[in-house]
């Protein structure tokens, strides 16, 4: 095979060929008369021809010629309806692969959460998915605000899930909100503690006690200012940002912690979690760009991460 030299004309551009006038064609060799192909077609025999001349021309071979006082397909019209098949079978593939993309069963969605949404919020999401749609593609990351909000805004996610908070922009135009649940938080005591019997509770009843907090964002601000509210400054023991951790130390004695709901899930034996009555909650929900929630994809992820929260608030007893 010999290489073009750097300064050879370009190979020669073929004609791009019409798939109206091809499906003439192909309608003439299954009707076999140019009036019954223009019947089928819905055209005059006149327009018919016109369209084969055409395809002629584009070609530039013979695709008809008489037979009688019918038209008989050339050699070369064979050559041409046989490519012409695999042609109508991938725009047929092509029609299908967009209709489905427009009613949101297929494409590639990225969601990025905090952790304590993964277990109860995002994987329940993608499994509804993967049974209702498994041809949409969902990639899922761990990442907290405001880095999950500029991943959103420059397109590296398509689905931000957060609490309400400064870090978190929900006012910002650039983003559209769907509210998912309204997550309370619980005290985490240790067993055997003397009030895990209490038939209710109030943060005031804890005032004396030695608490974890986390090392920062929304889980250190609602607990401190819960108890500011509850008329006491907790003394503060030990900053724990992992909630396993958080739990292990509630177990070992070292003091007690409010935690969110959704992170209840990392308790272990050892540690009661209860409801008391005067606790604090935070607003969960997804973030989108603004325009995308009208895209049937993210549409059909928001929709996924809706029916897990509610799956999330029925299991435990939130509200809605």
């Amino acid at each position: 095979m010999t290489t073009p030299s750097p300064g050879a004309a370009p190979a020669p551009r073929h004609p791009d060929v019409d798939l109206r006038r091809l499906r003439v064609l192909a309608e003439l060799d299954r009707r076999k008369t140019v009036s019954a192909a223009a019947a089928a077609l819905h055209l005059t025999p006149s327009a018919v021809s016109q369209q084969l001349a055409a395809l002629s021309k584009e070609l530039g071979v013979r695709l008809t010629e008489p037979a009688g006082r019918r038209l008989r397909l050339t050699g070369a019209a064979r050559i041409v309806l046989r490519h012409a098949e695999e042609i109508f079978t991938w725009t047929d593939r092509l029609h299908e692969a967009v209709a489905a993309w427009r009613e949101g069963e297929t494409g590639d969605v990225s969601v990025a959460g905090f952790a304590t949404t993964l277990t109860p919020l995002i994987l329940p999401a993608a499994a509804l998915l993967k049974e209702s749609r498994p041809q949409l593609r969902t990639t899922l990351a761990e990442v907290d605000p405001p880095v999950s909000f500029e991943m959103l805004a420059d397109g590296r996610t398509d689905v931000v899930i957060a609490v309400e908070s400064p870090v978190a922009p929900v006012s910002d135009p650039r983003f559209e909100k769907f509210p998912l649940m309204q997550e309370v938080f619980d005290v985490a005591l240790p067993l055997g503690h003397r009030l895990e019997e209490a038939a209710s509770l109030t943060l005031a009843d804890l005032a004396d006690e030695a608490w974890i907090f986390a090392t920062a964002g929304m889980c250190q601000e609602i607990p401190l200012a819960a108890c500011a509210a509850a008329g006491f400054t907790p003394r503060a023991t030990h900053a724990i940002g992992d909630w396993e951790a958080t739990f292990a130390a509630v177990r070992h004695g070292m003091g007690i912690s409010l935690v969110p709901r959704l992170a209840r899930s990392a308790a272990r034996s050892g540690v009661v979690v209860k409801t008391f009555d005067d606790a604090p909650c935070r607003q969960v929900f997804a973030a989108v760009r603004a325009g995308d929630g009208s895209l049937p994809q993210v549409a059909a992820v928001v929709d996924a991460l809706a029916q897990a929260a509610a799956t999330a608030r029925a299991q435990d007893g939130g509200e809605p």
